[in-house]
């Protein structure tokens, strides 16, 4: 729950990422800046750091050189550790060294002690606890290795924590060696650094933030003339085809919306070019069809007449009057369906839609094509529910859509059964048609629709068709806003399917009955289990 809660929060910056390019180029330039600017930073700072400790250390161990020297001079008349005027010497020479130090204003301390004989006590120029300040560590270093040693240490002072950096180095004497040590603090060296880390870091925000704005900007003058090509370039393709870009100035940009401009232009004349055309061609097809019934109404009764009478001619005559009698038919159903196509094209087709039983019109067309399918050999076989199937249709154009199909299925279905399949659910109606013939080869499912298109041109007819049933019926289920498919393999059959909502302007989202024949599935199912 809190998983889909965040989702949620963050669901419109997400959105906003992805939409904006603007957003995308100025968050990415201020955390590039960011890195750069605090890798530098980062660095500047440390390396002052350094540099004022190091001075600090150079300043110490040249004081410290002097104070050793002193302290040697002073305990040198003492041959002895167990000279009872040794420990007042070395107190003595405490306070001169702490008194004789320039940075005792800052808290320096100074300290001298004798490890190796215990009969001398530690004395300390300051009344504070050096033990945080001088470890064990360093008094190993210095007493027992005699070397000169230091380190930065920090302790509580009045309250407050502060860095002191800790000197240590044997002073010879005539009776062995004591230990002084030298403890300045880091107080201006510590402000300093923090005054430097500081200053960068203010300088580093304020150049990340002025990267971000100038970013902005930059993208901003790139992307308002991007923005404004995508906005007129969907006004464009919704049909506006007056639409144009701005153009300002004389840059690349400019240029971009000149270019954009004229090739709107050329667009905008091709396609009232082709529109035109297309219109023209509309009418000419329509006219001519028009045109056409008179003298074909003519023909038709004068061939009627001689057909009639064919069996007082020659035998030569008569099967000239049978061939003209046939191809008059053919000629007609031509005629009316380049009429029906013209009004497609033209969107002048109208839906009269009514609520139908379907069970009827799958009975009525396989009974008018049953003396097809008889002279072929073909049996059609039907499967449809008992029950009415209700759906909001126009009869006429569904009947003309199954009577296409189930013509070609008997054409082309090699003497083997025809099978029509009709279901439905609460949404949807669909009907399916299935034969065994030839079949469709990979690519054609979607060329059987184009208009005038055949498998194979040389096959011969039974029908006499015009190569515009498929593409007719394809308009019918446009129109009642349904699909028409198709499938097909080599050798093993094709099937339509037909899927109409149950009412008129419902949107289909899935079909009662496959796409793919049961008898298919199941034979790829078990092959691939044989595998």
């Amino acid at each position: 729950m809190a998983t889909r809660r965040l989702e949620r929060v963050v669901a419109p910056a997400r959105r906003e990422w992805r939409r904006s390019l603007q957003l995308r180029v100025v968050a990415l330039t201020l955390i590039a800046s960011s890195l750069l600017v605090g890798a530098f930073g980062f660095f500047v700072a440390q390396r002052s750091a350094n540099i004022l400790l190091n001075r600090a250390q150079d300043e110490v161990q040249s004081s410290m050189a002097s104070k050793v020297k002193y302290a040697s001079s002073q305990l040198s008349v003492h041959q002895q550790a167990r000279d009872p005027l040794l420990q007042n010497t070395v107190n003595t020479t405490v306070d001169v060294l702490a008194d004789d130090d320039p940075a005792e204003s800052g808290g320096s301390v100074v300290s001298m002690r004798a490890d190796q004989n215990t009969g001398i006590e530690a004395a300390t120029s300051a009344k504070m606890d050096t033990s945080d300040l001088i470890t064990a560590k360093l008094i190993r270093a210095v007493s027992r290795d005699a070397k000169v040693a230091e380190q930065v240490r920090t302790t509580e002072v009045d309250g407050r924590q502060v860095k002191f950096l800790v000197y240590g180095s044997p002073v010879p004497t005539s009776f062995g060696h004591v230990e002084l040590y030298y403890m300045v603090p880091l107080t201006t060296e510590d402000s300093a650094a923090n005054q430097i880390r500081t200053t960068v870091l203010v300088t580093g925000l304020a150049l990340v933030i002025l990267l971000g704005v100038v970013a902005g900007l930059v993208t901003r003058l790139v992307v308002l003339p991007v923005r404004d090509a995508a906005r007129t370039a969907q006004r464009l393709s919704a049909g506006l085809l007056d639409q144009r870009m701005k153009v300002d100035g004389e840059d690349d940009l400019a240029l971009l919306a000149a270019s954009f401009n004229q090739m709107a232009a050329n667009l905008q004349r091709q396609i009232v070019r082709l529109e035109e055309m297309s219109r023209l061609q509309r009418r000419f097809t329509s006219d001519v069809s028009h045109e056409l019934r008179t003298p074909l109404t003519t023909v038709r009764m004068a061939a009627d007449l001689i057909f009639s009478e064919r069996e007082e001619f020659d035998p030569a005559v008569a099967r000239s009057a049978e061939l003209l009698q046939a191809e008059l038919d053919r000629f007609e159903s031509l005629l009316t369906d380049l009429l029906e196509i013209s009004r497609f094209d033209a969107g002048f087709a109208a839906l009269d839609a009514e609520h139908t039983d379907l069970v009827p019109i799958v009975h009525r067309v396989a009974e008018r094509l049953t003396g097809l399918a008889d002279r072929v050999g073909v049996t059609i076989e039907l499967r449809v529910p008992e029950a009415p199937v209700i759906a909001e249709v126009d009869p006429r154009r569904i009947e003309r859509v199954l009577r296409n199909l189930v013509g070609n299925a008997v054409e082309h279905g090699e003497g083997r059964p025809v099978q029509i399949t009709l279901a439905c659910d609460e949404a949807a109606v669909a009907v399916t048609v299935r034969d065994h013939g030839i079949g469709l080869k990979a690519g054609e499912e979607r060329l059987v629709f184009n208009r005038f298109w055949r498998a194979d041109p040389s096959r011969a007819r039974q029908t006499g068709g015009t190569g515009l049933g498929l593409s007719i019926s394809a308009e019918d289920a446009r129109l009642h806003g349904g699909w028409l498919e198709a499938w097909g393999a080599p050798g093993e059959g094709a099937q339509f399917r037909l899927t109409l909502p149950v009412r008129s302007g419902d949107r289909l989202l899935a079909a009662p009955l496959p796409l793919i024949p049961r008898d298919r599935a199941i034979a790829a199912d078990e092959t691939r289990e044989v595998v």
